[in-house]
C-alpha cells in the first residue's frame, strides 16, 4: 500500500506540473500578428464578369507560410484574406489548428475558377476539410462572406502580387 503512494504522489505532481506549463504555452502568444498586404484579389461572377468584391490578400506560397496560414490570428477585416498558392494542382484540404477566428475556405483551380467550399469553419478545429475537386489555390476569408456576396462554383479571381 505505501508502495503505490509513493507512485501516486509523484504522477499527480508530474500531471499537475504538466497541465500548468502547457496552459502557459497557450497564453504565450497573446500579440496578434498583423495583417500584411501582399497582393490585391479581385472575386468575379463569371455569368456577367463583374467584379463581386475586391480584397488586400496577404500570400501564402512556401512551407512554412502554407502550414502557418492565419493560425494564431485575431481578427481579419472584412476586405482582407489569405491567398494559399501551391506549385500544382491538386487534392486539398485544410484543418483550423490554432486558427483563432472562423473562416469560409475556397478551393480554387489553375484557371482560377472556384471549385468549392467549405464554409463557417469552426476555430481551433483540427477535423479535415478537403476540396472536392483539385486545386491550386485556396483563398480564407471571414467565416460567412462567401454566403453574403454570393460566391459560386465558376465563379473567378484574379489576382496581383504586390511583393
Amino acid at each position: 500500500m505505501n508502495s503505490i503512494r509513493f507512485l501516486v504522489i509523484p504522477l499527480v505532481f508530474f500531471s499537475l506540473v504538466l497541465s500548468c506549463n502547457s496552459s502557459e504555452k497557450k497564453t504565450k502568444i497573446t500579440k496578434d500578428i498583423p495583417f500584411k498586404k501582399e497582393g490585391i484579389l479581385q472575386l468575379k461572377k463569371v455569368s456577367n464578369n463583374s467584379v463581386i468584391k475586391t480584397l488586400d490578400i496577404e500570400i501564402a506560397d512556401d512551407a512554412y507560410q502554407t502550414q502557418t496560414g492565419l493560425m494564431y490570428r485575431n481578427s481579419l477585416d472584412e476586405l482582407q484574406g489569405m491567398l494559399f498558392i501551391f506549385p500544382n494542382e491538386m487534392s486539398r484540404s485544410f484543418y483550423m489548428k490554432n486558427t483563432r477566428i472562423p473562416l469560409d475556405i475556397i478551393y480554387i483551380s489553375a484557371d482560377s475558377s472556384i471549385v468549392s467550399f467549405q464554409k463557417n469553419a469552426k476555430p481551433f478545429d483540427e477535423t479535415s476539410l478537403p476540396s472536392n475537386a483539385p486545386a491550386k489555390y485556396v483563398l480564407e476569408i471571414n467565416a460567412g462572406l462567401s454566403d453574403v456576396w454570393n460566391i459560386e462554383i465558376g465563379d473567378k479571381i484574379n489576382f496581383t502580387i504586390l511583393k
